[in-house]
């Protein structure tokens, strides 16, 4: 006898509509018209493995990448290896790469598109995504609001000063906002948690590996954050608490921040 699927493996369209932020909310039926459930795959993106590379001259994609589960998903820029995007579950990418609505406005340097962590994906292709973009207003508002956000991200990441406090503090800002408007953070308590490594925040804030810790460590005995080392999914997790006292850090300058030993 077969083994029986699980929903996620049978039922790709109800998570769309139960957790993806660009279909969340739709009606399941309607939206089948356009996305017929035989024609939804499950993909697996294996961790730190090419994905694509975006913004290359004359080039585009055919789909839309929805993650269903795992991740993140990071951008690396060109020259500098500067993470410029990080997206999790429940979240999309490559619409930049796309001939379609503000995606022919986009241009930037080729930048590589990884799976950090080993990611499960769906594509959206890009005939049926413009299809669902011309029938749903409720789609084509947060489609916009996707690229908003990415523009959003870019502004916090270049507010990273040299001082490391502050640095790492304007990622964590980025998130805190990227999570909270496509309504996926915080829990019930107001808490945000993210599975964020060291490297990760090394590269998107032009910092160490070892500087990184510090802060980690610094924000922590402040009661900002706490380090969720036992997590059964990610020794990455890290626990935002008090994301608005992360405000102060954010807009401090040097010498402003008392639990940061060097100046």
């Amino acid at each position: 006898m077969a083994k029986k699927k699980t929903p996620s493996e049978t039922n790709i369209l109800s998570l769309l509509t139960e957790n993806s932020y660009l279909f969340k909310g739709l009606n399941q039926e309607e939206l089948s018209s356009y996305l017929p459930t035989d024609s939804l795959i499950k993909e697996k993106l294996f961790s730190n493995r090419p994905v694509f590379t975006a913004f290359l001259p004359d080039e585009s994609l055919d789909s839309l990448y929805i993650i269903l589960e795992g991740g993140p998903v990071i951008v690396r820029s060109n020259p500098l290896d500067r993470i410029i995007s990080i997206t999790y579950a429940r979240g999309c990418f490559g619409m930049r790469s796309l001939p379609f609505s503000h995606g022919f406005a986009t241009k930037s340097f080729p930048s590589l598109v990884e799976a950090y962590k080993t990611t499960y994906i769906t594509k959206i292709p890009l005939v049926s995504l413009q299809k669902i973009y011309d029938h749903f207003e409720l789609v084509r508002e947060r489609y916009n609001t996707l690229f908003e956000l990415r523009e959003k991200f870019t502004y916090h990441l270049l507010n990273c000063s040299s001082y490391p406090p502050q640095a790492v503090a304007s990622l964590l800002r980025a998130l805190i906002y990227q999570e909270r408007e496509l309504e996926s953070q915080p829990d019930n308590k107001g808490v945000y948690v993210l599975d964020l490594s060291v490297e990760v925040i090394a590269k998107a804030c032009q910092l160490n590996q070892r500087t990184v810790e510090q802060v980690l460590k610094g924000m922590q005995k402040q009661g900002l954050i706490s380090l969720d080392k036992d997590n059964d999914t990610s020794e990455d997790v890290i626990n935002i608490l008090n994301a608005e006292e992360l405000k102060e850090v954010y807009s401090a300058t040097r010498d402003k921040v008392s639990w940061w030993p060097l100046r």
